[in-house]
């Protein structure tokens, strides 16, 4: 679990790319030069001679790597992977032609297939090591960096907190239900996260990241994972078996910010984005999703809070809050050819369109919506609240809405 800041801050970007490169290209080096000595038995003279042919190879590999970082490619596994596949295979002929500037070589083919060859030979523990130190070593240093206190500006502080995922590689298989599957944007969706999580940045929050899952489809809509309850954060039980795996992660960021930790267990099936609270109330809803058991089990671990449990049938959304939410005056606000029963809340307002019923509480007089819905939020804005808008049309190809996308921790 790391402290983020705004990855699209090309500043924190240039950062974190350079020092990512500094330490993956000296790792490449080190584990080449010690394979060198172990194969040669630590002759006397295989160090300085193997570093002497080796360094100008890791000079490359460091521009590579850096390049590689600006592009956005060691913020997941497998474009980390290719990058560290090109800087090895690149870096090591690129060292190697350094080595003969200045020598008298006329240039023919098979000079040039004697070049290739040396990726099986001499540069071969080069290549090895660039494969495998990039995407481990250099992406784990990239998201520390882009992690640290220096760069979010603060370490995070209770109430100031929200709980984020990064995309998962194969985001695009996630789950849909009731909408029709279309293609997702696996670039333009790390880009629009990127943005949702600046937009909380600018609003006060100090984003903490959950460890990236990069093969669990889902698993950037966090909400579903864990609900808050003051300082009890309650683990959900999804109700989606491919989606299980989840909350582990999840739960070892909460214990980690020390919070109180129950959770829902199965049989009973909870998901959090059913789950919508209005002050004490709690409404949850009943759907293809959550049981009836998870709901039982909610109602026990919350009832000693304070909380009231109110179950809501839903038959037309994945979850409840893809159907309401509220806003910071409790009003309940909803899209309502997608609410089963209206009278279930206190007081309700429909809104034009249906990504206007998703509002994530940024500050009791702020709320961010999507992009998608700009009517809803001139309806909202004329209601006397601030609104923050953010584009998450790729998430919105899976069913997600802007609270999916973070946990807040007041």
């Amino acid at each position: 679990m790391t402290t983020t800041a705004p990855r699209s801050n090309p500043a924190f970007t240039i950062a974190a790319s350079a020092v990512a490169a500094v330490v993956s290209a000296a790792g490449i080096l080190a584990a080449t030069l010690f394979m060198y000595a172990v194969s040669q038995s630590f002759a006397s003279g295989t160090l300085e001679a193997s570093a002497a042919y080796f360094v100008p190879s890791a000079l490359v590999a460091f521009a590579l790597i850096f390049a590689g970082g600006l592009a956005g490619a060691l913020r997941s596994v497998y474009p980390a992977l290719a990058v560290g596949v090109v800087a090895g295979i690149a870096a090591a002929l690129g060292g190697t032609l350094l080595s003969l500037i200045g020598q008298d070589i006329a240039w023919s083919a098979d000079v040039v297939l004697a070049l290739l060859s040396t990726l099986f030979a001499v540069n071969l523990p080069f290549v090895v090591a660039s494969i495998v130190i990039v995407p481990t070593v250099g992406r784990l240093v990239f998201d520390k960096v882009l992690g640290s206190s220096f760069f979010s500006g603060a370490s995070a502080t209770r109430g100031s907190i929200a709980l984020v995922r990064v995309p998962a590689d194969n985001l695009a298989d996630g789950q849909v239900t009731h909408i029709k599957r279309s293609k997702v944007d696996i670039d333009l969706a790390n880009e629009q996260w990127d943005s949702y999580v600046a937009a909380l940045v600018d609003n006060g929050w100090t984003p903490i990241e959950v460890d990236a899952a990069p093969t669990l489809a889902d698993s950037v809509f966090i909400e579903d994972a864990v609900v808050m309850f003051d300082g009890t954060a309650v683990i959900m039980s999804p109700g989606a078996e491919s989606r299980r795996d989840e909350v582990v992660a999840v739960e070892a960021s909460v214990r980690e910010l020390g919070l109180d930790v129950a959770s829902i267990t199965l049989p009973g099936t909870l998901d959090g984005g059913d789950v919508l609270k209005v002050g004490t109330t709690v409404y949850v809803g009943r759907g293809g999703r959550t049981n009836a058991e998870g709901i039982r089990q909610l109602r026990g671990i919350v009832a000693p809070l304070g909380f009231t449990v109110v179950a809501v049938p839903i038959t037309k959304v994945l979850h409840l809050k893809s159907a309401v939410t509220a806003l910071p005056d409790g009003t309940v606000i909803g899209y309502l050819p997608l609410v089963d029963d209206v009278s279930m809340f206190d007081r309700f307002l429909a809104v034009p369109e249906e990504g206007g019923a998703h509002v994530v509480v940024l500050a009791p007089d702020t709320v961010l919506m999507a992009a998608s819905a700009p009517k809803s939020a001139a309806l909202i804005e004329d209601l006397g609240y601030s609104v923050v808008t953010v584009d998450i049309s790729e998430f919105e190809k899976l069913e997600g809405c802007v609270t999916c996308l973070s946990v807040r921790i007041r």
